[in-house]
């Protein structure tokens, strides 16, 4: 059994955190029944996601025994029987769809759409170069809209654009931790790494990077922000994020680390420092004013 939830991932559910973000920006975070209904949609995207990271392990299994690390996942060395791990993947899709029908149609057919890319992505799509990454990242924009949809608020542009720039920059830094940690065997480990070099994950990165947080200042900056929280303060937030941005490339180039952005948030001093002063910032501003 601690194998079978060590291959859910749990460590993996902070990904899911992004389904508050409509609950934060929409001021509703004192609304108890928005809270609540934002914990369910929480709660569903992390059974959710750990019935694909089950999936994933079934079908990448044996490649995932060539790989130094993931050798040891329980699925890959055979602590956890391949049927079992189907069986668990199928109750975990099953319950958390069931349970999405609860919140609403459109909460539901943002979470259908979010399986099928995910189930799209396990059977082929991570092989393609980029589009992996892309869809990656549309896992994180499917979980922030769907966040917005179960409380009832409208879905912000802005959310949509800051969620997924974000999420490529993580996306592309990781590949090139693993071309850079794994050389030559990297395709091997990662098929969609035979499509990638350092020289592109470079040039993918920088243009993320900047894109990310250029939408951000513009995303404070902007006259429907300022209109719908009545403040133009949201831009003293942007130092945050640079660092934020800035300490990830320092991980990736600095200290040859990155290879999981989850952990990274999890553990990394300055960024879970930098992450709660940029959410307490938020908090004020948007509550102040």
């Amino acid at each position: 059994m601690t194998d079978l939830i060590r291959s859910m991932r749990p460590s993996q559910w902070v990904k899911n955190t992004v389904v508050f973000a409509g609950l934060i920006f929409s001021l509703h975070f004192t609304r108890v029944d928005d809270v609540l209904l934002t914990v369910a949609a929480f709660a569903i995207f992390c059974a959710l996601a750990s019935a694909v990271y089950l999936l994933n392990d079934i079908k990448d299994r044996e490649m995932d025994r060539e790989h130094p690390q993931k050798r040891n996942r329980p699925i890959a060395s055979g602590r956890v029987p391949v049927t079992t791990a189907t069986v668990a993947s199928f109750v975990l899709f099953l319950v958390g769809l069931a349970a999405s029908t609860l919140l609403g149609t459109y909460f539901l057919i943002s979470v259908a759409i979010y399986v099928l890319l995910n189930v799209g992505y396990s059977y082929g799509l991570k092989h393609v170069p980029i589009l992996d990454v892309m869809i990656v990242s549309a896992g994180f924009v499917i979980r922030a809209v769907a966040g917005a949809v179960v409380i009832g608020v409208a879905i912000s542009p802005w959310l949509v654009v800051c969620t997924s720039l974000l999420a490529l920059f993580l996306g592309f830094g990781k590949r090139r931790w693993e071309l850079e940690t794994l050389g030559d065997e990297a395709p091997k480990h990662r098929v969609a790494l035979e499509g990638y070099t350092l020289h592109l994950t470079d040039q993918l990165i920088a243009v993320t990077t900047a894109s990310t947080v250029v939408a951000y200042a513009l995303y404070t900056l902007a006259y429907d922000t300022q209109e719908k929280f009545g403040t133009t303060q949201l831009i003293w937030t942007l130092p945050f994020v640079l660092y934020g941005v800035f300490r990830y490339l320092y991980l990736i180039h600095g200290e040859k680390k990155g290879g999981n952005p989850t952990r990274a948030l999890m553990t990394d001093g300055p960024i879970l420092i930098d992450v709660a002063l940029w959410l307490i910032t938020v908090i004020v501003i948007l509550a102040r004013f």
